[in-house]
Formats: C-alpha cells, sequence, structure tokens
C-alpha cells in the first residue's frame, strides 16, 4: 500500500488573509513544495487531491492548481491508477544542478572580490562564527540556514542582480543539497573551513584564488551527494 503524504511542514496559515497577496492556489503550491524540497514529504509519498483538500479543510480546486504546478516543475510524477508520487533526485540531476552552480556562484565570487567595499566582509564574518559555534554545540539542523544566508550574503556582493537572479533559480535544489551535505559534522567543519579560506582570498582581492575554492568547495559537495545517491540505491535494492 502506497504512503499517503501527512503535509508534514506545511502551513495552512491565515487563509482567509490570503485574498489579495496571492491565490489560495498558490500558497498551497508554495508550501508543498518548499516541503517537498526540505525533505518533509520524502521521494516516493504519495499525493491525492481530495485528501490534501480534507487535511487543508478547502476545496479541491485550489489543490488541483498546485498540483499542476508541481508536476510542471517536476516535482511529482503522476500515477496510473490515480494520484502522483514525490519524484526523488536522479544522478543526472545532480551532475547537472552541481556543474551550473560551480560556474554561475564561481564567478558570482569572482566578482565579489573585485567589486566589494571594506566592511562588507563582516557579516559574512559573523555568519561563519555563528555558523561554528553552533556546529560546536552539535546543532545540525541550524546549519542549513547559516549556510545559505552566508551563501546569499556574499553573492549579493557581487553587485550584479542578472546573476543572482540565475544562482537564485537553484536555490530551493541547493537547499536539497545542502541538508544531505551537512548533517555530516565532517563535511559541515570542511565546508565552513572553505568559508575562511574565501574570506581570506577576498581580503587579498585574489579574483582567480576565490573563483577557484569556490568551484572545488562545489564539487567536492557534488561527490559527497552523489556517494549518498549510491548508498540510498544500493539500500533500496537490497530491501526489495
Amino acid at each position: 500500500m502506497r504512503k499517503r503524504a501527512e503535509l508534514k511542514g506545511f502551513d495552512p496559515g491565515p487563509l482567509q488573509a490570503l485574498q489579495e497577496r496571492k491565490s489560495l492556489g498558490q500558497h498551497v503550491f508554495d508550501n508543498l513544495r518548499q516541503a517537498i524540497i526540505r525533505g518533509n514529504i520524502a521521494s516516493g509519498e504519495w499525493l491525492v487531491e481530495s485528501h490534501i483538500a480534507e487535511i487543508l479543510g478547502i476545496s479541491r480546486t485550489p489543490v488541483r492548481e498546485a498540483i499542476h504546478k508541481l508536476e510542471r516543475e517536476r516535482l511529482i510524477e503522476r500515477q496510473p491508477k490515480g494520484g502522483f508520487t514525490v519524484l526523488g533526485l536522479n544522478r543526472d540531476d545532480i551532475e547537472e544542478t552541481f556543474g551550473i552552480r560551480s560556474v554561475l556562484e564561481g564567478y558570482a565570487v569572482r566578482l565579489a572580490t573585485i567589486k566589494h567595499h571594506p566592511g562588507e566582509l563582516k557579516v559574512l564574518e559573523e555568519k561563519v562564527e555563528e555558523f561554528q559555534v553552533c556546529l560546536t554545540k552539535g546543532q545540525m539542523h541550524t546549519l542549513p540556514a547559516i549556510n545559505t544566508e552566508f551563501h546569499h550574503l556574499l553573492y549579493d556582493l557581487s553587485k550584479s542582480p542578472r546573476l543572482i537572479h540565475m544562482i537564485n533559480g537553484l536555490r530551493d535544489q541547493i537547499y536539497r543539497f545542502r541538508e544531505i551535505i551537512l548533517k555530516d559534522s565532517k563535511h559541515a567543519r570542511t565546508s565552513n573551513e572553505d568559508h575562511i579560506q574565501m574570506l581570506k582570498f577576498m581580503r587579498k582581492r585574489d579574483a582567480e584564488g576565490v573563483e577557484r575554492l569556490v568551484r572545488e568547495h562545489i564539487l567536492r559537495g557534488r561527490e559527497m551527494i552523489l556517494k549518498d545517491f549510491g548508498q540510498r540505491r544500493s539500500t533500496q535494492k537490497t530491501e526489495v
């Protein structure tokens, strides 16, 4: 029997207040999308319009709108016997996403190194310190958000709105990967050490050095994700 998603992490919010801000369908879509990306709804779980509508106490129409958007984004797929299941990542998704990231983010940090003003690195230094404190305390669940904030602040220093927009297009997939990488304290420590080194290059205005480091940083993460992916596939085959 297929497992129905319980919508953990879904925030129905003040639905009555959505009339002016956004459609109810968009609200349902945004929350389902975040729940899938953050792993609150796992790959393989079953989404059914009527079940979701019943849980939220709304009609099926906005749920149907949200479901169709999720299908277009390839986060879920339709099943022959009805309903949809959440899609997992495949090897091609991982390699493509990290390849694109290495180019875009490497260039963004190069620009940030050239364009930043004295004093603008302070907020990045504070994020590095915050990350280290939480890592030392074993507060692993806080690390992805801190890491994401560091990267957003870093790319803002590129002063390139178009480039930032392109990077943000991958933001949700990136967060999904960070959740996996930063569960491991060893990898989390290495990630923060890389951030410290990035700041050293930036202070010296070493654009080539920082771009090279960022690409290595991202591709190292790719290898960990691919290893994790392979281990999960092996486990699934063994269980079958």
